[in-house]
């Protein structure tokens, strides 16, 4: 609480970076994954926004993203103050992006509350987020915790990192008692093997780590200070900037270079002894690949998952996605295949075993090689 006794502003820092690659060749390098329309008829980064407007006004919105995409990003959100939009330099991964994000609510607030959340991610059941997003504000508001949302687990993932839950955290006395379920966190756990994966779910007590933050301007300062003091003091610095934005650009261009680039778990995460995990009650998705969309479309009969006009002879468990714009688009039809990818867009065709779609990443460095192709990344 402020000295007017008064709840503490909200914030929400979107980051919204990423090269395109997973999605490729829908996505490309200006328009990676969170810019566009896979699923829900808007691009997620316009979903993400929509989720947290009945939180948050949309003036206290920030878009963190880089100077090739900003363009675009200030295109799909209208609404959102073009200032809003900040470009980082350089990409220097999360604990740059999230001091970034302190400098920016702490120059509006440094009463403020803040929630940092990816771009990307496919959350259908809204309300329920917004449920638990709110009551994770509340107990960061106090000032003392450090609130990370945890999602319950569903299968054993080795492409999440975990979180160990430990006992629940109590409600301070004169303080409303959340609906959500929170936990103390014992500690953060890296990426597993199968078997590893399998024993924590199995264990009931691990969370998937779904990269979202929730703390107040004065607790994330806090544990920059103790844990990052160069990080930190170079908050401080674009703080004062980020009153102007013409400033904050100038200062972000020599300086951000050289911050070093490490994530925000390693930065901060794991050194805290002040985090607590809401129980993310909810369907959520880090959408990561081709074969990770047909968890959210409907199949037929023979398991095939379209986003096309598409027939087939003798063809099942496949993935058919038409990407093309501004043209009439022709059927996709297949013959005898089966457990492939195919997309289709204006100057690209891929066609991948479904089996091998994490190495689509491989294919795009191979097309930024090559002159003939660099022009599709």
């Amino acid at each position: 609480m402020d000295k007017k006794n008064k709840a503490p502003e909200r914030f929400v820092i979107i980051m919204a970076g990423g090269k395109g690659e997973r999605f490729w060749p829908v996505s490309r390098e200006k328009t990676p994954k969170q810019l566009i329309t896979l699923l829900g008829g808007r691009s997620f980064l316009q979903q993400a926004v929509d989720r947290v407007l009945p939180l948050v006004p949309i003036g206290n919105i920030f878009v963190i993203t880089n100077a090739v995409q900003a363009p675009l990003v200030r295109k799909q959100l209208p609404s959102l103050p073009p200032e809003n939009v900040i470009a980082e330099p350089v990409g220097r991964d999360t604990a740059a992006a999230v001091a970034l994000g302190a400098a920016l609510v702490g120059s509006r607030s440094t009463h403020g509350v803040m929630a940092v959340l990816p771009a990307d991610h496919v959350i259908p059941e809204e309300k329920k987020f917004q449920q638990i997003l709110g009551d994770a504000f509340d107990v960061a508001a106090r000032g003392r915790e450090i609130v990370t949302i945890g999602i319950s687990p569903t299968e054993p993932a080795t492409g999440y990192g975990y979180i160990k839950t430990g006992g629940p955290l109590e409600t301070p006395k004169g303080c409303r008692k959340p609906r959500t379920m929170f936990h103390k966190v014992e500690r953060f756990v890296e990426k597993p093997d199968l078997a590893k994966a399998k024993e924590y779910l199995t264990d009931g007590g691990y969370r998937w780590n779904a990269g979202m933050f929730i703390w107040s301007f004065g607790t994330v300062s806090e544990g920059l200070k103790a844990h990052q003091p160069e990080l930190y003091a170079a908050c401080l610095r674009w703080l004062e900037a980020a009153k102007s934005p013409a400033k904050l650009r100038t200062l972000l261009a020599r300086e951000y270079p050289g911050i070093k680039k490490i994530s925000i778990d390693y930065a901060l995460m794991e050194h805290a002894r002040n985090v607590v995990v809401a129980d993310g009650a909810f369907d959520w998705d880090d959408l990561g690949s081709w074969t990770a969309l047909a968890r959210h479309l409907s199949a037929d009969p023979n398991g095939n998952c379209a986003v096309a006009d598409f027939i087939h002879v003798d063809s099942s468990r496949n993935i058919i996605f038409d990407g093309r714009t501004g043209t009439r688009r022709t059927p996709i039809a297949l013959v005898g295949l089966s457990d492939t990818i195919v997309v289709q867009t204006n100057d690209a065709t891929l066609i991948a075993h479904k089996g091998e779609a994490q190495k689509i990443k491989d294919l795009v460095k191979l097309l930024a090689a090559n002159p003939k192709f660099k022009k599709l990344i």
